[in-house]
């Protein structure tokens, strides 16, 4: 695709892309000052998030076709002013059933800005030089989730928690007019709609992400909902895998299904997916919880990991075309899995410089494995199959996240029962340890009682993160021989 204002116009896309990437985790911080202005309880603000989550879920595989049927132009500015408009709507919500309906309305219209930025930059630049498109591109999907909580908590402490909504406006008002002015006006190639495979894939994404978001909450499969739900998940994508197999006009052509890279690659972003978010998820609450940051320092602690992905951009910008891909991915994962090992390290007592340290180079890390894993899960495909590929790669994203964020949450309060137990299973009220160290204190029984519950809770509930970071760690050690299942790309030039 041929452009004039190449540079404006990769400007205008990424303006899009981080206003919705920074939407997928910015309100986070702000949800216990929207619990007081939306009379909500805590059980019932979290669908402030999972509204979003679920309706962006659903969403995400229709880029592909309205696409084709209404051209690319058309479908990327509408979702900018529908997700800019919208985003003023969740400011001046006044309940929780508006603001839940508002954040399902952006949702919808936000699916499209990811998938179709990545198309849009794989489309207006050479073969060579999709590996510093990626770059950019990476860049702003990975560093919206990192930043949304620092930025989030900034604009909820100095303005209002409605600033994260309003926020939307500048940058989507840019965005439309720079893609309407300079993104040319592709035509649109109609194809008949896949009702029933988009109902059966919708059905299993919604499925599984209420049985994810509410699982912890209902006891998992203690609870008849949650079979339910499983059941729902599991049904929706078996009919829809048989459905579009043997569908003259599939809502995903099986086409794309075959190809390697692609394949290889969505499985992989499936689990990088899962280990950034759910590392973004862990960290907040250890370092308010255990040690005691507010939310402003917890943001600006956790900056570093913005800085470090920063730091990886340009450098594998460079590479990518003159190294191959595969050994990026190679030494992103690496560096992934040494960042784990370091936070294994952590403990109660420790200073800020171990979180700094390990985020940067777990940024750094992620940096090496998001980019050259967009280059090359699109490198043997056609073009014609991108935005439906990119959809798909999304899409596998997004629910990487949030099962990773899910299974680390259950997989958390389920080692902190277990270390509590444990580490109490011999201390009783009347136990000669505790009557020495009362008489040792001069503290009332009372008073050292809860000091001590405080003591064990802490450690408890740090051992239990280091247990997640560990799980983490062998996890991204074990993708690393994936990436050997992936083809070569031809490097330019050779």
């Amino acid at each position: 695709m041929e452009v004039r204002h190449k540079g404006l116009l990769t400007l205008s896309i990424m303006l899009a892309t981080v206003m919705q990437a920074l939407d997928s985790t910015i309100a986070n911080v702000a949800l216990p000052s929207m619990r007081g202005s939306l009379g909500a309880g805590q059980d019932q603000i979290t669908w402030v998030l999972t509204s979003y989550i679920v309706a962006a879920a659903i969403m995400t595989p229709l880029t592909g076709w309205l696409t084709d049927r209404f051209g690319l132009r058309q479908v990327f500015n509408t979702s900018v002013a529908g997700f800019t408009i919208i985003s003023m709507a969740c400011g001046i919500a006044s309940s929780l059933n508006e603001m839940v309906l508002f954040r399902v309305l952006q949702g919808l219209f936000g699916a499209c800005l990811v998938p179709l930025s990545q198309t849009v930059l794989l489309d207006i630049n050479p073969k060579e030089r999709h590996g510093q498109a990626m770059a950019f591109w990476g860049a702003g999907v990975m560093l919206g989730p990192i930043i949304g909580p620092t930025l989030g908590g900034w604009l909820t402490e100095t303005f209002d928690w409605r600033y994260v909504f309003f926020v939307n406006l500048p940058v989507g008002i840019l965005a439309f007019f720079g893609i309407l002015f300079f993104l040319p006006k592709v035509p649109s190639r109609p194809r008949v709609f896949d009702f029933i495979g988009f109902f059966m894939l919708s059905l299993a994404i919604g499925a599984l992400q209420m049985m994810l978001d509410r699982g912890q909450d209902l006891d998992w499969f203690a609870s008849s909902e949650i079979w339910i739900e499983t059941g729902l998940a599991v049904s929706g994508i078996w009919m829809f895998a048989f459905h579009i197999a043997g569908s003259d006009h599939p809502f995903i052509d099986p086409v794309i299904l075959k190809d390697r890279n692609l394949m290889t690659a969505v499985l992989l972003v499936f689990m990088v997916g899962a280990i950034l978010l759910a590392g973004s998820a862990l960290l907040p609450g250890m370092l308010q919880n255990i040690l005691g940051y507010p939310v402003s320092l917890t943001g600006l602690v956790l900056a570093p990991r913005g800085l470090g992905t920063m730091m990886a951009m340009m450098v594998v910008g460079r590479l990518v075309g003159r190294v191959d891909v595969r050994l990026l991915i190679l030494f992103g994962l690496g560096l992934t899995a040494y960042s784990l090992h370091m936070m294994t390290g952590y403990s109660v007592l420790m200073g800020r410089s171990p979180i700094v340290s390990s985020g940067i180079v777990q940024g750094f890390g992620l940096g090496f494995v998001f980019v050259p894993l967009s280059t090359i899960a699109f490198s043997t495909l056609e073009p014609r199959h991108r935005a439906n590929a990119a959809g798909l790669f999304s899409l596998v994203r997004n629910i990487g996240s949030s099962i990773g964020i899910s299974l680390a949450s259950a997989i958390l309060s389920w080692n902190i029962a277990i270390n509590r137990t444990e580490m109490t299973g011999k201390l009783t009220p009347s136990s000669p340890r505790l009557t020495g160290v009362l008489e040792g204190t001069g503290l009332d029984h009372a008073t050292l009682l809860s000091v001590i519950n405080s003591q064990i809770t802490a450690q408890a509930s740090m051992i239990a993160y280091i247990d997640d970071f560990k799980l983490m760690m062998l996890v991204t050690l074990a993708l690393m021989p994936l990436v050997l299942i992936m083809r070569k790309p031809t490097i330019a030039g050779r």
